[in-house]
């Protein structure tokens, strides 16, 4: 187990290159001028070509990057063109926002998901089935920011039960969560649905069910179980895409969001906000998938035998 780690953990570091380089050469290809962006379009061109050479901007590309590669190492990851400040700073500020959000988000679609998918399950072809599934199918195809808006219209503006932007209290957590757990719940439904359908027909299933056992244990213990592999990795994948993935929502509900940061800074084109913010989300969805597969090793200890 812990050399599979160790290797794991090592092939983190071509993967973070091969996503630092990508990320610098689009946004190096990208049109537009840090300087006249940020200066403006009524500033002096002499002003504009300082600013840009301020910035290293002159220098070659692969100047630039094994400069930006080598700062990294040592934890250096630039100051922002926008602000002149340390990125992490703003990344520091904005990323429990979206941690929240995302957990949030991927907690409720579980709450609802895994029930309705398990119950249409075991009750195949009722009419909690066919309410299941259809549901999940009209859920999964509903526009994220449709959703949110319409969140705002009826809870908002028409109850005014709930706040329609900004953060400070759990409330106004409630519909951004609502809105990502909604579609997220439909895929999970799907999802168990399908595995529980394969699991409940195996061997050792009609066989716990001949000796006599209750059948909420043989569903919650023997069948589910076994159907967790790939719900789980839904669900872990599906939390590190929301971790970055949550722009739409943050922007309907003015969220202070590392998504929202990441697009403005694209907009900007402040290449080291960019880059810090991309390495850091591509960091976190590698330790997740590790972490993912380290769970597969204590839900089935024959796949934990593998991790030599």
């Amino acid at each position: 187990m812990k050399r599979y780690i160790i290797n794991r953990l090592l092939l983190l570091i071509p993967t973070i290159l091969g996503v630092t380089f990508i990320i610098f050469t689009i946004m190096s290809l990208t049109p537009g001028d840090p300087g006249r962006i940020i200066l403006g379009q009524g500033a002096e061109q002499a002003d504009v070509d300082q600013f840009n050479r301020d910035l290293g901007l002159d220098r070659p590309f692969l100047v630039r990057y094994v400069t930006y590669v080598a700062n990294a190492v040592r934890g250096d990851f630039g100051l922002s063109y926008r602000t002149g400040r340390p990125v992490y700073e703003s990344i520091r500020n904005r990323f429990p926002f979206t941690v929240t959000l995302a957990f949030l988000g991927v907690l409720g679609s579980m709450i609802i998901g895994i029930p309705l998918g398990i119950l249409s399950a075991v009750k195949q072809y009722s009419f909690w089935d066919i309410l299941g599934s259809v549901s999940a199918m009209f859920l999964a195809a509903v526009p994220g920011f449709w959703l949110g808006l319409m969140l705002i219209l009826f809870f908002s503006l028409r109850l005014g039960w709930l706040p329609s932007s900004g953060v400070g209290t759990y409330q106004h957590y409630i519909m951004p969560a609502i809105t990502l757990a909604i579609p997220g719940a439909a895929r999970i439904l799907r999802l168990t649905r399908t595995t529980m359908l394969e699991t409940i027909r195996t061997d050792y299933v009609r066989t716990a069910r001949a000796k006599g056992a209750k059948e909420r244990t043989v569903v919650w213990k023997h069948a589910l179980r076994n159907a967790l592999l790939p719900i789980v990795t839904s669900i872990g994948v599906s939390f590190a895409a929301a971790l970055g993935g949550t722009v739409i929502t943050e922007a309907v509900f003015a969220l202070p969001g590392l998504g929202t940061l990441v697009i403005t800074s694209i907009r900007m084109k402040d290449t080291p906000q960019v880059m810090a913010a991309v390495l850091l989300l591509s960091f976190l969805f590698m330790i997740i998938i590790l972490l993912i597969d380290l769970t597969y090793g204590f839900i089935d200890p024959r796949i934990k035998s593998m991790y030599r």
